[in-house]
Protein backbone atom coordinates (compact mmCIF):
# COMPACT_ATOMS: atom_id res chain seq x y z
CA UNK A 1 0.00 0.00 0.00
CA UNK A 2 1.50 3.35 -1.09
CA UNK A 3 0.47 6.40 0.95
CA UNK A 4 1.67 9.88 0.06
CA UNK A 5 2.21 12.46 2.77
CA UNK A 6 1.62 15.90 1.22
CA UNK A 7 3.32 18.60 3.25
CA UNK A 8 0.69 21.23 2.47
CA UNK A 9 -2.00 19.06 4.13
CA UNK A 10 -0.26 19.12 7.51
CA UNK A 11 -1.88 21.62 9.91
CA UNK A 12 0.64 24.01 11.41
CA UNK A 13 -0.47 23.21 14.94
CA UNK A 14 -0.13 19.42 14.57
CA UNK A 15 2.61 17.57 16.37
CA UNK A 16 4.40 14.96 14.30
CA UNK A 17 7.31 12.73 15.29
CA UNK A 18 9.79 10.83 13.22
CA UNK A 19 11.51 7.68 14.44
CA UNK A 20 14.12 5.36 13.04
CA UNK A 21 12.77 1.81 13.08
CA UNK A 22 15.40 -0.94 13.10
CA UNK A 23 14.44 -4.57 12.67
CA UNK A 24 16.98 -7.11 13.87
CA UNK A 25 18.64 -9.72 11.66
CA UNK A 26 16.54 -12.44 10.08
CA UNK A 27 17.25 -15.93 8.80
CA UNK A 28 17.33 -15.14 5.07
CA UNK A 29 20.70 -14.03 3.72
CA UNK A 30 19.34 -10.64 2.65
CA UNK A 31 18.11 -10.08 6.24
CA UNK A 32 21.38 -10.68 8.08
CA UNK A 33 22.21 -6.98 8.49
CA UNK A 34 18.66 -6.13 9.59
CA UNK A 35 16.29 -3.59 8.05
CA UNK A 36 15.55 0.11 8.54
CA UNK A 37 12.62 2.44 7.98
CA UNK A 38 11.33 5.82 9.11
CA UNK A 39 8.14 6.00 11.16
CA UNK A 40 6.03 9.12 10.74
CA UNK A 41 3.47 9.53 13.49
CA UNK A 42 0.87 12.26 13.88
CA UNK A 43 -2.69 12.80 15.12
CA UNK A 44 -4.15 11.00 12.10
CA UNK A 45 -1.10 9.31 10.63
CA UNK A 46 1.09 6.39 11.62
CA UNK A 47 3.08 5.04 8.71
CA UNK A 48 6.52 3.63 8.00
CA UNK A 49 8.56 4.71 5.00
CA UNK A 50 10.39 1.73 3.55
CA UNK A 51 13.24 1.90 1.01
CA UNK A 52 13.68 -1.87 0.82
CA UNK A 53 10.93 -2.85 -1.60
CA UNK A 54 11.76 -5.07 -4.58
CA UNK A 55 9.95 -7.50 -6.84
CA UNK A 56 11.68 -10.88 -6.89
CA UNK A 57 9.30 -12.02 -9.62
CA UNK A 58 10.26 -9.24 -12.00
CA UNK A 59 11.76 -10.40 -15.34
CA UNK A 60 15.36 -11.66 -15.10
CA UNK A 61 15.65 -10.58 -11.46
CA UNK A 62 18.58 -12.89 -10.59
CA UNK A 63 20.54 -11.99 -13.74
CA UNK A 64 19.98 -8.26 -13.22
CA UNK A 65 20.91 -8.56 -9.53
CA UNK A 66 24.22 -10.24 -10.42
CA UNK A 67 24.83 -7.71 -13.18
CA UNK A 68 24.23 -4.85 -10.76
CA UNK A 69 20.98 -3.63 -12.29
CA UNK A 70 18.69 -4.34 -9.35
CA UNK A 71 16.07 -1.66 -8.84
CA UNK A 72 14.53 -1.08 -5.42
CA UNK A 73 11.74 1.33 -4.59
CA UNK A 74 10.39 3.43 -1.75
CA UNK A 75 6.90 2.96 -0.36
CA UNK A 76 4.90 3.53 2.81
CA UNK A 77 2.55 1.32 4.76
CA UNK A 78 0.66 1.48 8.06
CA UNK A 79 2.93 0.97 11.02
CA UNK A 80 1.06 -2.13 12.22
CA UNK A 81 1.44 -3.80 8.83
CA UNK A 82 5.15 -3.04 8.72
CA UNK A 83 6.06 -4.56 12.09
CA UNK A 84 3.67 -7.55 11.96
CA UNK A 85 5.95 -9.98 10.04
CA UNK A 86 8.97 -9.11 12.17
CA UNK A 87 7.03 -9.78 15.34
CA UNK A 88 5.78 -13.08 13.90
CA UNK A 89 9.37 -14.25 13.25
CA UNK A 90 10.64 -13.14 16.66
CA UNK A 91 12.91 -10.40 15.33
CA UNK A 92 13.80 -7.52 17.59
CA UNK A 93 12.30 -4.14 16.68
CA UNK A 94 13.84 -0.95 18.04
CA UNK A 95 12.30 2.50 17.69
CA UNK A 96 14.49 5.57 18.15
CA UNK A 97 12.39 8.75 18.25
CA UNK A 98 14.47 11.54 16.78
CA UNK A 99 14.98 14.85 18.55
CA UNK A 100 13.72 17.03 15.69
CA UNK A 101 11.85 20.30 15.68
CA UNK A 102 8.50 20.45 13.86
CA UNK A 103 10.16 22.43 11.11
CA UNK A 104 12.76 19.67 10.68
CA UNK A 105 10.00 17.05 10.79
CA UNK A 106 8.07 18.81 8.04
CA UNK A 107 11.23 19.20 5.98
CA UNK A 108 11.84 15.45 6.36
CA UNK A 109 8.31 14.73 5.14
CA UNK A 110 8.78 17.11 2.21
CA UNK A 111 11.93 15.25 1.17
CA UNK A 112 10.10 11.94 1.52
CA UNK A 113 7.26 13.31 -0.63
CA UNK A 114 9.78 14.17 -3.31
CA UNK A 115 11.22 10.68 -3.10
CA UNK A 116 7.70 9.18 -3.38
CA UNK A 117 6.98 10.90 -6.68
CA UNK A 118 6.55 8.38 -9.51
CA UNK A 119 9.73 9.52 -11.25
CA UNK A 120 11.78 9.20 -8.05
CA UNK A 121 10.43 6.06 -6.37
CA UNK A 122 12.73 3.62 -8.16
CA UNK A 123 16.43 3.72 -7.38
CA UNK A 124 19.43 1.63 -8.36
CA UNK A 125 20.19 -0.45 -5.28
CA UNK A 126 23.77 -0.71 -4.09
CA UNK A 127 24.50 -3.22 -1.35
CA UNK A 128 26.92 -0.98 0.54
CA UNK A 129 26.41 2.54 -0.84
CA UNK A 130 22.67 3.01 -1.43
CA UNK A 131 20.21 0.84 0.47
CA UNK A 132 17.44 0.79 3.08
CA UNK A 133 19.81 2.12 5.77
CA UNK A 134 21.72 4.81 3.90
CA UNK A 135 18.58 6.39 2.42
CA UNK A 136 16.85 7.23 5.75
CA UNK A 137 20.09 8.65 7.14
CA UNK A 138 20.55 10.80 4.03
CA UNK A 139 17.00 12.14 4.36
CA UNK A 140 17.51 13.06 8.03
CA UNK A 141 20.86 14.70 7.34
CA UNK A 142 19.39 16.86 4.56
CA UNK A 143 16.40 17.84 6.71
CA UNK A 144 18.55 19.13 9.58
CA UNK A 145 21.30 20.64 7.46
CA UNK A 146 23.98 17.94 7.66
CA UNK A 147 24.72 18.79 11.29
CA UNK A 148 24.68 15.24 12.66
CA UNK A 149 27.75 14.38 14.72
CA UNK A 150 28.26 10.63 14.57
CA UNK A 151 30.55 8.96 17.08
CA UNK A 152 32.46 5.92 15.76
CA UNK A 153 31.29 2.47 16.75
CA UNK A 154 33.77 -0.37 16.40
CA UNK A 155 33.15 -3.98 17.24
CA UNK A 156 35.82 -5.42 19.53
CA UNK A 157 36.64 -8.33 17.23
CA UNK A 158 36.80 -6.31 13.99
CA UNK A 159 40.47 -5.76 13.26
CA UNK A 160 39.95 -3.18 10.51
CA UNK A 161 36.69 -1.41 9.77
CA UNK A 162 35.97 -2.36 6.16
CA UNK A 163 32.79 -3.41 4.40
CA UNK A 164 34.06 -6.99 4.24
CA UNK A 165 34.94 -7.21 7.93
CA UNK A 166 31.57 -5.82 8.97
CA UNK A 167 29.91 -8.37 6.70
CA UNK A 168 31.95 -11.13 8.29
CA UNK A 169 30.74 -10.01 11.68
CA UNK A 170 27.12 -10.07 10.53
CA UNK A 171 27.51 -13.38 8.65
CA UNK A 172 29.46 -15.34 11.23
CA UNK A 173 26.78 -18.05 11.39
CA UNK A 174 26.63 -18.24 7.58
CA UNK A 175 30.18 -19.14 6.45
CA UNK A 176 29.12 -20.32 2.99
CA UNK A 177 27.40 -17.02 2.29
CA UNK A 178 30.51 -15.13 3.36
CA UNK A 179 32.62 -17.52 1.28
CA UNK A 180 30.56 -16.51 -1.76
CA UNK A 181 30.97 -12.81 -0.96
CA UNK A 182 34.74 -13.19 -0.56
CA UNK A 183 34.82 -15.01 -3.89
CA UNK A 184 32.68 -12.55 -5.84
CA UNK A 185 33.67 -9.16 -4.43
CA UNK A 186 37.12 -7.73 -4.97
CA UNK A 187 39.19 -5.15 -3.18
CA UNK A 188 36.46 -2.51 -3.55
CA UNK A 189 35.08 -3.52 -0.14
CA UNK A 190 38.42 -3.67 1.68
CA UNK A 191 39.31 -0.03 2.26
CA UNK A 192 39.14 1.66 5.68
CA UNK A 193 35.68 3.15 6.13
CA UNK A 194 34.63 6.49 7.48
CA UNK A 195 32.16 6.44 10.35
CA UNK A 196 29.39 7.49 7.98
CA UNK A 197 30.08 4.59 5.58
CA UNK A 198 29.66 1.97 8.31
CA UNK A 199 25.96 2.90 8.44
CA UNK A 200 25.28 0.71 5.38
CA UNK A 201 24.20 -2.04 7.81
CA UNK A 202 20.91 -1.23 9.59
CA UNK A 203 22.03 -2.80 12.89
CA UNK A 204 25.13 -0.58 12.86
CA UNK A 205 23.09 2.46 11.86
CA UNK A 206 20.97 1.87 14.95
CA UNK A 207 24.08 1.96 17.17
CA UNK A 208 25.47 5.05 15.44
CA UNK A 209 22.21 6.98 15.78
CA UNK A 210 22.00 6.06 19.48
CA UNK A 211 25.22 7.97 20.15
CA UNK A 212 24.81 10.71 17.53
CA UNK A 213 24.18 14.35 18.39
CA UNK A 214 22.98 17.51 16.64
CA UNK A 215 22.99 21.26 17.26
CA UNK A 216 19.76 22.91 18.38
CA UNK A 217 18.60 26.40 17.41
CA UNK A 218 20.75 27.91 20.18
CA UNK A 219 23.89 26.09 19.09
CA UNK A 220 23.77 23.59 21.95
CA UNK A 221 24.75 19.98 21.29
CA UNK A 222 21.85 17.63 22.03
CA UNK A 223 21.34 13.90 21.42
CA UNK A 224 19.83 12.99 18.08
CA UNK A 225 17.65 10.37 19.77
CA UNK A 226 15.10 11.65 22.25
CA UNK A 227 13.76 8.24 23.26
CA UNK A 228 14.52 4.61 22.51
CA UNK A 229 11.89 1.90 22.82
CA UNK A 230 12.25 -1.81 22.19
CA UNK A 231 8.93 -2.63 20.57
CA UNK A 232 9.53 -6.32 20.17
CA UNK A 233 12.34 -7.92 22.21
CA UNK A 234 14.25 -10.69 20.51
CA UNK A 235 12.86 -14.04 21.62
CA UNK A 236 14.12 -17.61 21.48
CA UNK A 237 17.54 -16.45 20.34
CA UNK A 238 16.07 -14.51 17.45
CA UNK A 239 15.54 -15.83 13.96
CA UNK A 240 19.19 -16.25 12.96
CA UNK A 241 20.21 -19.84 12.30
CA UNK A 242 22.54 -21.63 14.69
CA UNK A 243 26.24 -21.59 13.76
CA UNK A 244 27.16 -23.94 10.93
CA UNK A 245 28.82 -27.10 12.33
CA UNK A 246 32.56 -27.12 11.85
CA UNK A 247 32.38 -30.22 9.66
CA UNK A 248 30.13 -28.37 7.18
CA UNK A 249 32.13 -25.16 6.90
CA UNK A 250 33.99 -24.16 3.72
CA UNK A 251 37.32 -24.56 5.51
CA UNK A 252 36.64 -28.17 6.49
CA UNK A 253 35.38 -29.07 3.02
CA UNK A 254 38.41 -27.39 1.43
CA UNK A 255 40.78 -29.29 3.75
CA UNK A 256 39.07 -32.57 2.88
CA UNK A 257 39.53 -31.78 -0.81
CA UNK A 258 43.19 -31.02 -0.15
CA UNK A 259 43.71 -34.41 1.54
CA UNK A 260 42.02 -36.17 -1.38
CA UNK A 261 44.14 -34.18 -3.83
CA UNK A 262 47.35 -35.17 -2.04
CA UNK A 263 46.42 -38.87 -1.98
CA UNK A 264 45.44 -38.94 -5.65
CA UNK A 265 48.55 -36.99 -6.63
CA UNK A 266 50.81 -39.44 -4.74
CA UNK A 267 49.18 -42.29 -6.66
CA UNK A 268 49.60 -40.41 -9.96
CA UNK A 269 53.30 -39.75 -9.36
CA UNK A 270 53.87 -43.36 -8.37
CA UNK A 271 52.29 -44.73 -11.56
CA UNK A 272 53.32 -41.80 -13.81
CA UNK A 273 49.71 -41.24 -14.88
CA UNK A 274 47.06 -38.55 -14.40
CA UNK A 275 43.71 -39.26 -12.76
CA UNK A 276 41.66 -37.59 -15.45
CA UNK A 277 38.23 -37.83 -13.83
CA UNK A 278 39.52 -35.96 -10.76
CA UNK A 279 41.06 -33.14 -12.78
CA UNK A 280 37.92 -32.98 -14.90
CA UNK A 281 35.72 -32.36 -11.84
CA UNK A 282 38.18 -30.09 -10.03
CA UNK A 283 38.84 -27.77 -12.94
CA UNK A 284 35.22 -27.82 -14.06
CA UNK A 285 34.26 -26.35 -10.69
CA UNK A 286 37.17 -23.90 -10.76
CA UNK A 287 36.34 -22.90 -14.33
CA UNK A 288 32.65 -22.26 -13.64
CA UNK A 289 33.59 -20.16 -10.61
CA UNK A 290 36.09 -18.33 -12.82
CA UNK A 291 33.37 -17.57 -15.40
CA UNK A 292 31.25 -16.00 -12.65
CA UNK A 293 34.16 -13.89 -11.38
CA UNK A 294 35.04 -12.80 -14.92
CA UNK A 295 31.40 -11.82 -15.51
CA UNK A 296 31.36 -9.75 -12.32
CA UNK A 297 34.68 -8.07 -13.15
CA UNK A 298 34.18 -7.28 -16.83
CA UNK A 299 30.39 -7.08 -17.31
CA UNK A 300 28.69 -6.42 -13.98
CA UNK A 301 28.04 -2.84 -12.91
CA UNK A 302 28.78 -3.62 -9.25
CA UNK A 303 31.63 -1.29 -8.36
CA UNK A 304 32.90 -3.64 -5.63
CA UNK A 305 33.57 -6.57 -7.98
CA UNK A 306 36.59 -5.11 -9.74
CA UNK A 307 39.48 -5.50 -9.47
CA UNK A 308 39.38 -9.05 -8.17
CA UNK A 309 42.80 -10.67 -7.95
CA UNK A 310 41.25 -14.12 -7.62
CA UNK A 311 41.09 -14.11 -11.43
CA UNK A 312 44.71 -15.26 -11.34
CA UNK A 313 43.44 -18.44 -9.71
CA UNK A 314 39.83 -18.82 -10.87
CA UNK A 315 39.23 -17.88 -14.49
CA UNK A 316 37.53 -19.29 -17.59
CA UNK A 317 40.83 -20.78 -18.79
CA UNK A 318 40.42 -23.47 -16.12
CA UNK A 319 37.80 -25.02 -18.40
CA UNK A 320 40.58 -26.00 -20.78
CA UNK A 321 41.33 -28.95 -18.53
CA UNK A 322 37.90 -30.65 -18.63
CA UNK A 323 37.70 -29.94 -22.39
CA UNK A 324 41.13 -31.30 -23.32
CA UNK A 325 42.04 -33.87 -20.71
CA UNK A 326 40.30 -36.75 -22.53
CA UNK A 327 42.16 -36.07 -25.79
CA UNK A 328 45.59 -37.72 -26.08
CA UNK A 329 46.69 -35.28 -28.77
CA UNK A 330 46.14 -32.38 -26.36
CA UNK A 331 48.64 -33.48 -23.71
CA UNK A 332 51.08 -30.83 -24.90
CA UNK A 333 48.46 -28.09 -24.77
CA UNK A 334 47.55 -29.12 -21.22
CA UNK A 335 51.22 -29.05 -20.27
CA UNK A 336 51.47 -25.42 -21.39
CA UNK A 337 48.22 -24.59 -19.56
CA UNK A 338 49.46 -26.08 -16.30
CA UNK A 339 52.81 -24.35 -16.71
CA UNK A 340 51.06 -20.99 -17.16
CA UNK A 341 48.64 -21.79 -14.33
CA UNK A 342 51.49 -22.64 -11.98
CA UNK A 343 53.17 -19.33 -12.85
CA UNK A 344 49.92 -17.41 -12.28
CA UNK A 345 49.38 -19.06 -8.89
CA UNK A 346 52.94 -18.27 -7.89
CA UNK A 347 52.40 -14.65 -8.90
CA UNK A 348 49.16 -14.54 -6.88
CA UNK A 349 50.94 -15.80 -3.76
CA UNK A 350 53.74 -13.26 -4.21
CA UNK A 351 51.58 -10.18 -4.81
CA UNK A 352 48.68 -11.02 -2.46
CA UNK A 353 50.33 -9.52 0.66
CA UNK A 354 50.83 -6.29 -1.27
CA UNK A 355 47.21 -6.11 -2.44
CA UNK A 356 44.39 -4.55 -0.47
CA UNK A 357 42.02 -7.44 -1.11
CA UNK A 358 41.18 -9.71 1.81
CA UNK A 359 40.63 -13.39 1.12
CA UNK A 360 38.70 -16.18 2.76
CA UNK A 361 40.79 -18.61 4.80
CA UNK A 362 39.21 -21.51 2.89
CA UNK A 363 40.90 -20.24 -0.28
CA UNK A 364 44.29 -21.43 0.98
CA UNK A 365 43.73 -25.21 0.74
CA UNK A 366 41.83 -24.75 -2.54
CA UNK A 367 44.74 -22.83 -4.08
CA UNK A 368 47.15 -25.46 -2.78
CA UNK A 369 45.06 -28.13 -4.55
CA UNK A 370 45.49 -26.20 -7.79
CA UNK A 371 49.23 -25.86 -7.17
CA UNK A 372 49.61 -29.58 -6.54
CA UNK A 373 47.67 -30.70 -9.61
CA UNK A 374 49.49 -28.34 -11.97
CA UNK A 375 52.91 -29.24 -10.54
CA UNK A 376 52.15 -32.98 -10.70
CA UNK A 377 50.95 -32.76 -14.31
CA UNK A 378 54.13 -30.91 -15.31
CA UNK A 379 56.28 -33.49 -13.51
CA UNK A 380 54.45 -36.53 -14.93
CA UNK A 381 54.42 -35.07 -18.44
CA UNK A 382 58.18 -34.45 -18.37
CA UNK A 383 58.92 -37.89 -16.87
CA UNK A 384 56.85 -39.67 -19.51
CA UNK A 385 58.33 -37.56 -22.25
CA UNK A 386 61.87 -38.32 -21.07
CA UNK A 387 61.10 -42.04 -20.76
CA UNK A 388 59.58 -42.10 -24.24
CA UNK A 389 62.60 -40.28 -25.63
CA UNK A 390 65.01 -42.78 -24.03
CA UNK A 391 62.95 -45.65 -25.40
CA UNK A 392 63.13 -44.20 -28.90
CA UNK A 393 66.90 -43.62 -28.65
CA UNK A 394 67.53 -47.16 -27.42
CA UNK A 395 65.46 -48.97 -30.02
CA UNK A 396 66.04 -46.71 -33.00
CA UNK A 397 69.80 -47.44 -33.29
CA UNK A 398 71.01 -49.87 -36.04
CA UNK A 399 71.44 -53.50 -34.96
CA UNK A 400 75.24 -53.38 -35.52
CA UNK A 401 75.56 -50.53 -33.05
CA UNK A 402 73.74 -52.49 -30.40
CA UNK A 403 76.02 -55.59 -30.74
Amino acid sequence: MIITLPLYALPSDSTYTISLITCGPGEMIYELEGHSGLRIKGPHEDTVVNWGLFDFNSPNFVYRFVKGETDYSIGTMPYEYFIAPYIAYGREITEQRLNLTQQQVFETIRLINTNLEPNNRIYRYNYVKDNCATRPLNIIQKAIGDSIIIAPQKEADIEKTTFRNIMRQCHKNYPWYQFGIDLALGEGIDYELSVRETAFAPIILCKLVANASISDSCGNIIPLVAETVTINPERDGGSISAPTPWYLTPMFVACCLLVITILITMRDILFRSVTRWFDFLLYLIYGLAGCLIAFLVFISEHEATSPNWLLLWLNPFCLMVPMLIWLKKCKGALFYYHFANFAALTLLVIIWPMMNQSGNIAFIPLIVCDFIRSASYIYIFKCNRKRKHLYRVTYSRPLSSRL
